[in-house]
């Protein structure tokens, strides 16, 4: 496939990977969560059905009525840059494109039936061709994994943690669950990375639009090699109160910092993963039946091993130095997407009865849907924010 380049930048081929299966860009972390997820056959109807009190339609309309829909009329050079990055991940039918007023570069997906995907317009004003081709390959990514249904309840869980007493779990227990899937959060973030790579194929555009992220358009001012050097200042620099302190930053937020997500694209493109799917390498979608969860959670949990070991953190070299049992974090924390699965059984009986319930016209909460009730998302958003805030 031949595409435009930038300006006067020559066209060069794009790859197209054709067939492939979400698995290939998603983490080892959040592919272990979302295939145990999946084997919960009829979950995500009962999620629609016990959330049905919004209406996304009216959602929907919010942005065709205020924002500015992408086609070959409108944007076209935007419409265009979706179209390839589509292409490249041979993605069959396009999701509706908006372009919403902005100052802020953001990106999100939105939706549970018929994802749709927002970008702002900083984005469009800001990137080049190449980096707007990654952001919109990286929500393409999103809903190719269906993200949106699972951050759809995490987003209603964080919102109404102090109305869900109805749920046949302790405050405690809440804020755990919370916790658990605002790390899988983080991880899906890092796949939609990975598929905003294969999407445009060029990991230089990538490490640009984290770097704008980070620090503005300007990067005439900005050296990429510094930028990773911060990185690896980030990773292990310091003393036990610093790794405190990136604790405290991270724990609640929906999205890893922009250097650890710059540091892990550079990991992942390294290590022969990114070549070898270009190559043609990769799963298929009409494979993804046969996906087994086990596989995956070990898989997660290897992961987590990896990142351990290589981790330059003072806390984690600490706990290296404890013993043997520090090892066994991997298992843990790999683990969790079974746990997860096993939550997600219990909350799919309790969704169901109180989907019942809605149907008769009430919520769980006891009242009745309001404008201000959350909408379903997927957010490009920044490090450091709450499970809302789609900032970059």
């Amino acid at each position: 496939m031949t595409t435009g380049g930038t300006g006067g930048t020559p066209a060069r081929r794009r790859v197209v990977l054709t067939g492939i299966s979400s698995r290939a860009w998603e983490h080892p972390a959040d592919r272990g969560a979302l295939t145990a997820l999946r084997e919960l056959r009829g979950f995500d109807d009962v999620v629609k059905a016990f959330f049905g009190m919004w209406n996304e339609r009216g959602f929907r309309l919010s942005y065709l009525a205020a924002a500015i829909r992408v086609d070959h009329r409108q944007y076209p050079r935007v419409y265009r840059l979706y179209a390839e990055a589509g292409a490249a991940l041979d993605v069959a039918e396009l999701p509706e494109l908006f372009v919403t007023q902005s100052p802020w570069l953001t990106g999100e997906a939105i939706g549970l039936d018929r994802p749709f995907i927002v970008i702002s317009s900083a984005c469009v004003n800001q990137f080049d061709d190449d980096e707007l081709r990654f952001l919109l390959g990286h929500e393409l990514g999103h809903v190719g994994s269906g993200h949106a249904v699972y951050k759809t309840i995490l987003t209603i869980l964080t919102r109404w943690a102090a109305n869900l007493s109805w749920l046949p779990v302790g405050a405690i227990a809440l804020r755990a669950i919370i916790a658990a899937m605002l790390e899988w959060w983080r991880k899906a973030e890092l796949s939609g990375d990975r598929a905003g790579l294969l999407a445009g194929q060029d990991p230089a555009a990538a490490l640009r639009v984290l770097m704008k992220m980070a620090g503005g358009g300007d990067l005439s001012q900005i050296d990429t090699t510094a930028f990773l050097e911060q990185a690896s200042e980030y990773d292990g620099g310091g003393d036990l109160r610093d790794s405190l302190h990136k604790i405290r930053m991270t724990a609640w937020s929906t999205h890893p910092v922009p250097v650890a997500r710059a540091a892990d694209s550079r990991r992942w493109v390294d290590s022969g993963e990114y070549a070898r799917l270009l190559g043609g390498d990769y799963p298929r979608r009409e494979d993804d039946a046969m996906t087994s969860v086990s596989a995956e959670i070990k898989a997660a949990a290897e992961s987590y091993r990896e990142a351990f070991g290589r981790s330059q953190d003072p806390l984690v070299g600490l706990l290296r130095r404890l013993g043997d049992g520090a090892s066994d974090v991997g298992e843990w924390a790999g683990g969790g997407a079974g746990r997860a699965r096993s939550w997600m059984n219990a909350a799919g009986e309790a969704a169901t009865r109180a989907a019942g319930r809605t149907r008769r016209g009430t919520r769980p909460d006891g009242g009745t849907p309001g404008a201000g009730d959350p909408a379903p998302a997927d957010e490009t958003g920044p490090a450091g924010g709450d499970a809302t805030d789609d900032r970059p």
